[in-house]
């Protein structure tokens, strides 16, 4: 009797010696994301850098952040170039070059204490390789799942670059003080090295012939089918500008906190402060997963304009509690654990508005395209803060986060404001 030859299942992994049968193919590459952004999430260590590059190399001023702000601008300027390569050549060869690049920043650091070379080590080749694979975590994990889950995933996956710092901050913390500044740097060049090429091999995406977004899913009543855009519609868009405004603000004013937080810690927990590091990324992550869970079930906007108005009146709040050095311990770990928590919840939510509003055909560019708002955000606003606090010390203090955070929380307040004029994009034919 002649037999019928197997058929191939519909969803099979286009690698299935890497990838399990059946549901559990998607969080596998969720997880690789996650870990991936684990080991990048080295970038929010930078204040605890910062005190060892000020005791060791004697560095002053401005310097002790300008490698953290280029860092911070490449790494968003690259997601542009590195969205388009995770769309054309997979998610898998883009994140293991970002790895390569990482490692090689890390290594190069390691070697001198000159300005001009940390800044292109940590600036330039560390913020590229942060850039690659940081765009290769996201999109294989959300196109694995229906869009009734978008916000969670893209929560998840990026969870792990806000929770980095919870090892990092007290690993970095011991290297630092038993193998020195340049050791460490060596050690950590390597071990990313090795992690993020290792975790890019079970990066994939789903099969030809797999529904993007999910099988499952139906759309609600009335719900407008997506459409997907490409860059050059997408620049057109006045949407697109009012969320670049907005991420501008939220990332900007978390970053400012994230790259000094170690020293506003210091006035009242010395030598601990990298806990306050560490409890900063615990709220960083969960503020992602939350605010990705929130945006699935109470919408988008309406999460967004909470998590602003939130973080404007974190900014005020943490005037105070920074200037004194006599306030209990947990005041400033709790204040620096929301102001994270609020910052996080950015990047849950922004790559979740670029997949309901452009579709995900493109959506490699056109998040790196959305994404270069953190970048000038994180650099100027972090450089407007080391800025403001060197001239209140030139005024004769000891240095104030005053002007910064009244900054802040006045662009976050119009932020909020402006969230309700977001609505969806439409393509020229409509």
């Amino acid at each position: 009797m002649q037999t019928k030859p197997a058929s191939q299942p519909l969803h099979s992994s286009p690698d299935p010696y890497l990838l399990p049968p059946g549901k559990s193919r998607g969080a596998v590459v969720a997880l690789a994301g996650l870990g991936i952004n684990l080991a990048l999430g080295v970038l929010y260590t930078w204040s605890l850098f910062k005190a060892a590059i000020e005791k060791e190399f004697g560095w002053k001023g401005s310097q002790l952040n300008d490698p953290y702000a280029l860092c911070c601008l490449v790494f968003a300027f690259t997601m542009v170039f590195a969205g388009r390569c995770q769309d054309k050549i997979g998610p898998r060869l883009t994140a293991s070059v970002g790895g390569v690049l990482v490692g090689a920043g890390l290594l190069l650091i390691s070697t001198t204490q000159n300005y001009v070379l940390w800044l292109l080590g940590f600036g330039v080749l560390v913020g590229m390789g942060i850039g690659f694979a940081y765009s290769s975590a996201t999109p294989p994990a959300l196109k694995w799942f229906p869009p009734s889950q978008t916000g969670r995933i893209a929560g998840l996956v990026v969870a792990g670059f806000g929770l980095a710092p919870v090892y990092l901050a007290p690993s970095s913390d011991y290297l630092l003080r038993t193998q020195g500044l340049s050791k460490s740097m060596q050690i950590f060049g390597l071990v990313f090295t090795l992690i993020v090429c290792g975790l890019a091999q079970w990066l994939v995406n789903p099969p030809a012939g797999h529904p993007a977004g999910g099988a499952t899913a139906r759309p609600k009543a009335g719900a407008v089918a997506p459409v997907d855009f490409s860059p050059g519609q997408l620049v057109r868009q006045p949407v697109f500008w009012l969320l670049w405004c907005l991420y501008f603000i939220g990332a900007g004013a978390g970053l400012m906190v994230i790259s000094s937080v170690s020293g506003m810690a210091k006035k009242t927990m010395g030598g601990h402060a990298f806990v306050a590091v560490a409890l900063m990324a615990v709220g960083n992550a969960a503020g992602r997963v939350v605010a990705g869970f929130c945006s699935d079930r109470i919408g988008r906007r309406r999460t967004l304009q909470l998590v602003l108005l939130l973080q404007a009146v974190l900014m005020l709040a943490a005037i105070p509690v920074t200037a004194s050095a006599q306030g209990p311990r947990f005041v400033i770990v709790l204040v620096a654990t929301l102001i994270g928590f609020n910052y996080g919840a950015n990047l849950s939510l922004f790559p979740s508005f670029a997949k309901d509003l452009w579709g995900l055909k493109n959506f490699g560019i056109n998040y790196g395209v959305l994404f270069t708002a953190w970048g000038v955000g994180g650099f100027f606003l972090s450089r407007l803060q080391a800025m403001l606090f060197e001239a209140s010390k030139r005024a004769g203090g000891q240095g104030s986060y005053q002007s910064s955070f009244i900054t802040a929380g006045i662009l976050l307040l119009l932020g909020a404001l402006l969230t309700p004029l977001i609505r969806p994009a439409r393509t020229a034919r409509d």
